[in-house]
């Protein structure tokens, strides 16, 4: 009879232990995390000839080498800050594992400004990427974009593939990259 109790005894255990196991992992699944970066594209394109607007708005992708720029400036690298954007004729789909566009259109990448970020405010979580391509700048058929970290070369953020900008070479385009880490 002794043994039949333990042996009931052990299997109690037995359930209580995989019990107190799947608490742990309910418990680490309950306070799991995910940041996630995503962004917003805006296009205000000016057709000179016609003197009218005309806007396209897409999503982004931040690319995997994005995200590593993202973690080291966290972890206090002092990589440049995105200040280029860049526009290119080739629409490849936009993939993780790019770190440039596909077809950079000629003398394209431009300077940008940056708004957002800032601690204590209410947009902390986002930041705005604006980039005007004026008369001149750009000219060609728009199908990706992206942002980086310098002038020529760098680190790209994101890329985004769209349907077809066609800017004149008397158009401008204003571009406003909304990025936002939730």
């Amino acid at each position: 009879m002794k043994d039949e109790i333990d042996a009931i005894n052990d299997e109690i255990d037995a359930v209580s232990d995989a019990v107190s196991d799947a608490d742990a992992v309910s418990d680490a699944d309950a306070i799991k995390e995910s940041v996630i970066a995503t962004g917003v594209v805006r296009f205000d394109h000016y057709i000179a000839a016609e003197d009218r607007i005309e806007q396209k708005t897409v999503k982004n992708l931040v690319v995997t080498i994005g995200k590593n720029y993202i973690a080291s400036r966290i972890s206090g690298a002092s990589a440049a800050v995105m200040g280029w954007m860049e526009v290119g004729a080739t629409n490849t789909a936009a993939v993780v594992g790019d770190t440039a566009l596909a077809g950079a259109i000629a003398s394209s990448r431009t300077a940008l400004t940056v708004s957002g970020g800032t601690p204590g405010t209410p947009t902390t979580n986002a930041v705005r990427y604006v980039c005007t391509f004026g008369a001149g700048v750009g000219t060609g058929s728009w199908v990706e974009a992206g942002i980086f970290n310098a002038a020529s070369a760098g680190t790209m953020l994101c890329r985004t593939v769209f349907g077809t900008i066609t800017k004149a070479a008397g158009d401008s385009i204003t571009v406003t990259w909304d990025l936002t880490i939730s």
